[in-house]
């Protein structure tokens, strides 16, 4: 198929503001002119791209084709800066990152990655490989070893989660240690509904199924600070409880049984500087902070 970019560029910006209206503003087009355009390149692929609902979506076609969007415009800003980097603005660069990565070892490592603007979309490691797939991100931070099509993987390491308290909770709920009637009762602290990492711990822990009262905290920081205030135990990285553990504001329950989380980065296989430099800064990164 001959692609037109004008018209891969206004699917992108339908998605990315919304909706046929406010991606005509950013386009300085008229709203007609976006809609003529999507609605070409939906009758040379012949599927529907787009939902037309608030905001917009794609179809599963749409995401075939929005990869292909995504594709085009990180090239075309590859080969712009090559020809005058002085007079263009950062490359824009969406990533799938994991929370915790985020909030110790990944941030220092794109902040050595020039002319580039970084566009993050947090996600679970178990599910940041379906963004991939989506095309709504160039890279990930994923747990999963197997390539999304189209792209490249190498291993970055592992991250050591340990079931963590605060001593106050421990005396309360678990004075005789993290026994399976302990851990029955005692409350949980989950990331999201997709955290796994306590129910795993339980089951290796017990080898049984048990329903422990849970809180849910969105947010890696305020997850740590839950824990120490003891609304909680909860899997704590490594990276973030040495030194409360090491000040006393934190007690490991269990030394004998952490969880190793494995961690990939996946990113398209295009040949683009600007994915090759963020490759390389989160691989050193990685091999001088994971395991």
């Amino acid at each position: 198929m001959d692609f037109q970019l004008d018209q891969l560029r206004t699917l992108a910006s339908v998605i990315d503001n919304g909706s046929f209206e406010a991606a005509a503003r950013a386009m300085r087009i008229t709203p007609s002119a976006v809609s003529q355009r999507v609605k070409a390149l939906e009758q040379q692929v012949g599927r529907v791209l787009l939902q037309r609902a608030k905001p917009a979506r794609l179809t599963d076609s749409g995401l075939v084709v929005m990869k292909l969007a995504r594709q085009v415009q990180l090239l075309e800003r590859d080969t712009a800066a090559a020809l005058d980097p002085t007079e263009l603005a950062p490359t824009s660069v969406a990533l799938g990152v994991n929370a915790d990565s985020l909030a110790t070892w990944l941030l220092p490592a794109l902040a050595e990655v020039p002319n580039v603007s970084f566009d993050l979309y947090l996600a679970d490691q178990d599910h940041s490989a379906a963004l991939l797939r989506e095309g709504t991100v160039m890279a990930a931070v994923t747990s999963d070893p197997e390539p999304v099509q189209g792209c490249t993987v190498t291993r970055l390491g592992s991250m050591r989660y340990r079931a963590m308290a605060s001593p106050e909770f421990v005396a309360k709920w678990m004075p005789r240690g993290p026994s399976t009637k302990a851990l029955a009762v005692a409350p949980m602290l989950l990331f999201d509904r997709r955290d796994s990492l306590q129910d795993r711990y339980l089951a290796v822990r017990s080898h049984k199924l048990i329903r422990p009262p849970r809180h849910y905290i969105p947010a890696s920081t305020q997850f740590v600070t839950a824990v120490m205030l003891g609304l909680g135990w909860g899997m704590l990285p490594d990276d973030q409880a040495d030194d409360l553990l090491a000040d006393g504001r934190l007690v490991a329950l269990d030394t004998e049984h952490p969880i190793d989380v494995p961690l990939y980065w996946q990113q398209w296989a295009l040949d683009s500087p600007s994915l090759a430099s963020i490759a390389d800064a989160v691989g050193r990164a990685a091999a001088a902070r994971l395991g």
